[in-house]
Order: structure tokens, then C-alpha cells, then sequence
């Protein structure tokens, strides 16, 4: 991720990533630190990270993306997110890897 940034090229944070980021800390699944610490990076325009949001495009390219192949509502958002910025995804979770998006990990 370091080299992509020094590059030049920006990494696009789906906003429903927060969300669950959010879920994740309340339950106390990842440190609240986490959270802090990704709106820091997202205040920073040098960060790199930019906030990608649920757009109309978004929800159209959700429609691309079989609720078979990807039934989490929330996984199918950060899919679409990817698939309608024409980017890969960073993703283990095999359901997205089987989908139609491109997947990096």
C-alpha cells in the first residue's frame, strides 16, 4: 500500500468500510485506536487514503454483483465500491475473491 501511495495513486476507502470499522471497535473485535486512527489519515490530503462513497453509481454497480456470489450486504457495497471505481480490491474473504471483482491479496 506504501508503494501505491508513492506512486502517486490514491486508495479509495469505501465509506461503509467506517461503518463496520465502527461495529468492529463496539464490539471490541479490533482497538478503538483503529478507528482514530483512519479518520487521521482521511483528514490528511497527503495521506493518500480517500473516501469513497455510497454514490448512485455505487448501488448500480451492486446490481453487477449476485447476492449469491456475495450475500453480506456490507461486503457487496465495498465490492461494488471497487468494481464501479474500475479498481481492484484488497479483500481475503473468499466470496468476493470468487466473485466478478478483482481482487488483490
Amino acid at each position: 500500500m506504501q508503494s501505491t501511495v508513492a506512486a502517486g495513486n490514491p486508495i479509495f476507502v469505501p465509506s461503509i468500510c467506517l461503518v463496520e470499522i465502527i461495529y468492529l471497535t463496539e464490539k471490541q473485535r479490533i482497538p478503538a485506536q483503529a478507528l482514530s486512527r483512519l479518520y487521521d489519515h482521511l483528514a490528511q490530503p497527503d495521506s493518500g487514503l480517500l473516501l469513497a462513497s455510497l454514490d448512485l453509481r455505487v448501488t448500480q454497480a451492486l446490481q453487477e454483483i449476485a447476492r449469491n456470489d456475495v450475500p453480506d450486504m456490507p461486503d457487496r457495497i465495498i465490492a461494488a465500491t471497487a468494481l464501479c471505481l474500475g479498481l481492484p480490491l484488497i479483500s481475503c474473504d473468499g466470496k468476493i475473491r470468487a466473485s466478478i471483482v478483482e481482487t488483490i491479496w
